[in-house]
C-alpha cells in the first residue's frame, strides 16, 4: 500500500512542476510575434527570448544533483519553484528585449533545480518495476500544460495582453509548494562530497557560448561573425571538459555514464530526436501566425491539438513497450516521429483545419511516445546511489537538446527564407525548417540499432497498464 501511495503521490507533485514549467513555455511561444510588436524586433529575432531560458537551464542544471544531494531534494525543489515564480512576474514586468531576456534567464534557473530535482524524487521515491507505470501518469499529468498553454496563452494574448499570461504560473506554483511540503520526504546524502568547481565553470561557459552564438546567428542584435567565434569558443571549451572529466573522479557531470548502453541510447541518441522534437513548438505557432495569418488564439486552437496526441500516447505507452520491447520501438517510432513532425511543413494557407488539426495530433502522438520511452529507459541500468548524478547529466541533455531545437529550427527558416528572397517569413518558408526537424528524429536510429534485443526489460516486463 506504501509503495503504491507514492507512485501515485510522487508523479502527481513532478507533474505540477513540469506543468507549470510546460504551461509557461507554451505562452511564450504562442505570443511571441506580440511580444516581438512590442519590443519593436521581428518574431525570429525572438527566439533568443526562449533560448536564455534553456541557458539558465545548461547552466544550473548540472548542480541540481550535487544541490538536492547537499541540502534535501524538498528543499531545493520548493526553492526553486519560488524562483520559478518570482521570475514569471519579472517578465510580466519587462518593457524591453533586454530585460525579459534576462528575466527568461532567472526563469531557467528555477527551472534547472525544479524539474530535474522533482525527477530525483520521483525516482527515489518510486521502484524499477512501477517507473514505467508512473511515467506514465507523470507524462499524462504533465501533457495538460501543452495542451492548456497554447489556449491560455493564445487567448489571453488576443483579447487581453501577453504581460498577463505570466500570472497564470502562481496558482500553480501555490499548489506544488503546499504538496510538496505535505508529501514529498526532504532526502539527502550524507557525504555528497565537495562541488566541482571546475567542472562546473567549464560546462557553464561552454552551453552559454555555444547555446547563445548559435541563436544570434541571422539575427540583429550581433554580427555572424561575432556569434560564430562564441560558436566556436564554446565549442573548444566543451572538449576540454570532456577531457577534464576522465581524469577527474567525481565530476560534476560524469560522462562514464555513457559507457551504459541504455542511458547512451536514451540520453544521446534521444538528444538527436528532441532537437526536431524542440523546433516543433517553435515553427508551428510561428506558421500559423506569421504564414497563415492566424490570430494567436486560433494558433493556440490548433498546436494544442499535439498536446492531445502526447495524452493518448500514454494509455499505450505500457502495452506497446512490453509487447515490442525498447530497441524495436525507438528504431521504428523514430521514423514515424520523423515523418509527422516533417509533414507540418506541408501545411498551407486555407487548407481546411480538421486537416491542420490532424496532421499536428499526429505530431504529438508519436514523438510523446519516442518521449516517454527515452525518459524510462535512461535509469534502467543505473544504480539508485547513482541516480542524482545521472539525472543531472541526463536532464541537461535533455533540455539543452530540446533547446537547441530553436536556434536550428530558426537558422533553417532564416536560410529559407533568403533562399526564397524574401523579406520577411512567409508559407512557404517553413517547409524546409520542418524537414530538418523530422531529420532530427531519424538521426536518432544508428544509436538505437546498438541497443541488444533485451535492453530495458526489467522495467518494461514490470510495467501494468
Amino acid at each position: 500500500m506504501f509503495v503504491d501511495q507514492k507512485s501515485l503521490i510522487a508523479p502527481l507533485v513532478v507533474a505540477c512542476a513540469m506543468f507549470m514549467e510546460s504551461v509557461d513555455a507554451n505562452v511564450v511561444v504562442t505570443a511571441l510575434p506580440a511580444m516581438a510588436h512590442d519590443f519593436g524586433h521581428n518574431s525570429v529575432t525572438l527566439e533568443i527570448a526562449v533560448t536564455s531560458y534553456v541557458l539558465g537551464l545548461g547552466v544550473f542544471i548540472p548542480v541540481c544533483g550535487w544541490l538536492a544531494d547537499r541540502f534535501g531534494a524538498r528543499t531545493v525543489f520548493r526553492s526553486a519553484i519560488g524562483i520559478f515564480m518570482a521570475s514569471s512576474l519579472l517578465c510580466a514586468a519587462s518593457n524591453s528585449l533586454a530585460a525579459f531576456t534576462f528575466a527568461r534567464f532567472v526563469q531557467g534557473v528555477g527551472g534547472a533545480m525544479m524539474v530535474p530535482v522533482g525527477r530525483i524524487i520521483f525516482l527515489r521515491m518510486v521502484h524499477k518495476a512501477d517507473v514505467i507505470r508512473s511515467m506514465n501518469r507523470l507524462s499524462m499529468l504533465s501533457m495538460f500544460g501543452p495542451a492548456a498553454g497554447p489556449l491560455l496563452g493564445g487567448f489571453v494574448t488576443t483579447y487581453l495582453h501577453w504581460r498577463l499570461t505570466f500570472f497564470v504560473n502562481l496558482p500553480i506554483g501555490v499548489l506544488c509548494m503546499y504538496l510538496t511540503n505535505k508529501h514529498i520526504p526532504n532526502i539527502s546524502v550524507r557525504h555528497p562530497g565537495p562541488l566541482d568547481w571546475i567542472g562546473f565553470s567549464l560546462s557553464a561557459a561552454s552551453i552559454v557560448l555555444f547555446l547563445l552564438g548559435l541563436s544570434l546567428i541571422g539575427g540583429e542584435l550581433v554580427s555572424n561573425r561575432d556569434a560564430l567565434s562564441m560558436c566556436a569558443i564554446g565549442a573548444a571549451l566543451l572538449v576540454i571538459y570532456a577531457a577534464y572529466a576522465q581524469r577527474t573522479r567525481m565530476p560534476l557531470l560524469d560522462l562514464r555514464f555513457f559507457r551504459v548502453a541504455t542511458f547512451q541510447a536514451s540520453v544521446l541518441g534521444g538528444s538527436l530526436f528532441r532537437i526536431g522534437l524542440g523546433a516543433l513548438p517553435f515553427l508551428l505557432p510561428l506558421m500559423l501566425q506569421e504564414g497563415h495569418g492566424m490570430s494567436a488564439f486560433q494558433s493556440g486552437l490548433i498546436t494544442c491539438a499535439s498536446a492531445f496526441g502526447s495524452i493518448f500516447t500514454c494509455t499505450v505507452v505500457s502495452r506497446v513497450l512490453r509487447r515490442y520491447g525498447f530497441r524495436s520501438v525507438l528504431v521504428v517510432n523514430a521514423m514515424l516521429s520523423g515523418v509527422s513532425m516533417a509533414a507540418c511543413g506541408l501545411l498551407f494557407p486555407g487548407m481546411p483545419t480538421w486537416i491542420i488539426w490532424a496532421v499536428v495530433l499526429l505530431s504529438g502522438f508519436f514523438p510523446a511516445l519516442q518521449f516517454t520511452s527515452l525518459n524510462s529507459l535512461a535509469y534502467a541500468d543505473i544504480a539508485s546511489r547513482d541516480v542524482g548524478r545521472a539525472t543531472s547529466l541526463a536532464s541537461l541533455m535533455q533540455k539543452m537538446s530540446l533547446g537547441l531545437g530553436v536556434p536550428v529550427g530558426g537558422m533553417a527558416l532564416q536560410v529559407s527564407r533568403l533562399a526564397h528572397g524574401h523579406v520577411v517569413v512567409t508559407s512557404s518558408d517553413f517547409w524546409p525548417a520542418f524537414l530538418v526537424a523530422g531529420l532530427c528524429s531519424f538521426a536518432s536510429i544508428p544509436l538505437a540499432l546498438r541497443l541488444p534485443h533485451h535492453a530495458g526489460e526489467e522495467i518494461s516486463r514490470g510495467s501494468r497498464s
